[in-house]
């Protein structure tokens, strides 16, 4: 017996866990079995797809369904059955049960749950290729638990090569949020620590790339984070670890370690979705919001440490003014990207059930995106979406930290601004152009230029500009004195420096890299206003940044800088 078992990601670098365990427990109860992993992405070319997966003609095709791609996953199925109308469908995966709803006309096995979970009806049913339309099974509710990494020595060198390693220390989710499907299930079951362990040394000697934790909230017990956390510094690798966090469960004992994670190690993705207290109680959102914000604002400062802070559009009892709050709130931690994406209304969550009590509008179709509801008109979402997509453009690259540091320190009102930064965006027909780093920078100088502190603004964005490696100014951040222009500053310096022994220099290069310095470095004045700001000066003196071409060993990875008082 030939199967084929299918995932549709996102993109190529991601890989699908799922595909492994069900191969596992094919490969266990169905002696002989044949099974070959197919992983495409939904951007492949349709026909292709079909002609892959109808080739050799496999006697089952498992799926794996998920919301956003279903629909191929629909037409995929649809088609297969005129290639191969012989050939048996499986679909499992968080979206199977509406999938095959819309297929009640096609031939089709739906498995609701966990594969772990199957009963030995299904495996025989298999066999004898008499398949039911629908079987489950819950892997928590199982009375004898056991976990498993599914991964084989040689899917490293094949199926993982190049790609995301996905791996689960634990299934389940403490929380109980009504619009996510892990709320159906309550409970949480965890590895033991050396099993962890022992799995992850296997993964790690193949030196991946990044590895992604998708325990539904790693630092659930804290403790034992920190023990896993512990373990992956001691592996000599260069790997990228990948968490789901709940910014409440810190202890100071994680965050004496975290203090000495090296840059770029580890990246946190942290689940905020609110700050307004009526929609969190509406969710079931449990969290203490004051640790919660102080804790992401201690990781910030930490700088080493990647943060992915989330916020979603379209709760309960989330009004305009309560999400700009909320808006607020997250920017004004520091965090290094702000996901605000729209509320879905996923079947089979609770707040789909409680949808129409809400008055709650949505797309028919996958991803089920909220157009409305009773505390969000229509016209009103439309315009924070938009807002959303204005912060993701402008904020969530390397392109303008120092000027969002300012807007912080100064309490900004961030809703406001970004709000009429939304407006120019709008009138320059932004949302249809390609979003480069000069373009942004061009809207910005615009629109803080009849700011008092628009000039200093002004100065936050050429600062950013040449910290990305640039070594010009765009026509956007020209000077206007051509004393300031850098050609004639370098000049100046040069001079200065060729003229005989200074203190100035002395300690950047001796006479034979003079030229090189000068060479490579790129040269240009602040006011002092500026320099202190940035925290470069301390006295508000002006001075002269020497833009160097060596990287920063940080997050961002940006130009080291030197200050000359000049």
């Amino acid at each position: 017996m030939q199967i084929k078992i299918v995932a549709l990601n996102a993109r190529f670098t991601h890989s699908c866990l799922a595909l492994f365990h069900v191969r596992n427990e094919l490969e266990k109860n169905c002696p002989g079995v044949d099974t070959e992993l197919c992983q495409l992405t939904i951007n492949d070319s349709y026909f292709e797809t079909l002609l892959r997966l109808s080739g050799g003609k496999p006697d089952y095709i498992f799926f794996s369904a998920a919301v956003w791609n279903s629909e191929r996953v629909e037409q995929l199925i649809l088609d297969l059955k005129r290639c191969l109308p012989d050939c048996g469908v499986v679909v499992g995966g968080p979206q199977a049960v509406v999938v095959g709803q819309h297929l009640l006309s096609v031939p089709c096995t739906v498995v609701s749950g966990d594969m772990e979970a199957l009963s030995a009806s299904f495996y025989r049913d298999l066999e004898n290729k008499i398949l039911q339309p629908v079987y489950g099974g819950s892997f928590l509710q199982m009375q004898q638990r056991l976990l498993v990494s599914p991964y084989r020595e040689e899917d490293f060198s094949s199926h993982l090569q190049n790609r995301n390693i996905y791996y689960e220390s634990s299934r389940g989710c403490p929380f109980s949020c009504t619009y996510c499907l892990s709320s159906a299930e309550q409970g949480v079951h965890h590895k033991p620590l050396p099993q962890v362990e022992q799995e992850l040394a296997q993964i790690l000697a193949h030196k991946p790339t990044t590895v992604r934790f998708v325990d539904r909230t790693f630092n659930d017990q804290p403790t034992r984070a920190l023990a896993i956390w512990e373990y992956l510094m001691m592996q000599d690798v260069e790997t990228l670890f990948h968490f789901e966090i709940s910014p409440d469960r810190f202890t100071e004992e994680m965050f004496t370690f975290l203090q000495t994670v090296p840059a770029g190690r580890f990246q946190f993705e942290i689940g905020v979705q609110s700050t307004h207290s009526p929609t969190l109680q509406a969710v079931c959102r449990k969290m203490d919001l004051t640790a919660a914000l102080g804790n992401i604002k201690k990781l910030v400062s930490l700088n080493t440490i990647h943060l992915h802070a989330d916020l979603i559009l379209g709760l309960p009892f989330e009004t305009r003014e309560s999400f700009g709050r909320s808006f607020a709130d997250l920017f004004g931690t520091g965090a290094h990207y702000l996901q605000m994406g729209l509320l879905k209304l996923l079947p089979g969550t609770a707040i789909s059930r409680d949808a129409g009590s809400w008055g709650y509008e949505s797309c028919g179709q996958p991803p089920y995106a909220v157009l409305a509801n009773q505390w969000m008109g229509h016209v009103v979402l439309q315009e924070l979406y938009w807002f959303c997509e204005c912060v993701e453009k402008f904020v969530n690259n390397r392109y303008f930290p120092s000027l969002w540091s300012y807007l912080r320190r100064r309490g900004e009102d961030v809703f406001v601004f970004f709000q009429g930064l939304l407006r120019l965006c709008q009138q320059k027909n932004f949302f249809s152009l390609a979003p480069t780093q000069e373009f942004l920078g061009q809207l910005l100088k615009q629109f803080v230029a009849g700011r008092h502190d628009g000039p200093l603004l002004l100065e936050f964005l050429r600062y950013d500009w040449l910290r990305c490696g640039h070594r010009y100014l765009p026509t956007c951040l020209q000077l206007e004195l051509a004393e300031d222009q850098p050609q004639a500053v370098k000049d100046a310096l040069f001079q200065l420096a060729a003229a005989g022994p200074a203190v100035l220099f002395e300690a950047l290069f001796e006479k034979a890299g003079r030229n090189h310095f000068f060479k490579t470095g790129f040269f240009l004045r602040f006011s002092g206003q500026c320099l202190q700001e940035l925290g470069l000066s301390l006295d508000g003196a002006q001075g002269v940044v020497v833009f160097l071409s060596e990287k920063e060993e940080s997050l961002y990875r940006l130009n080291k800088t030197i200050v000359l008082q000049v």
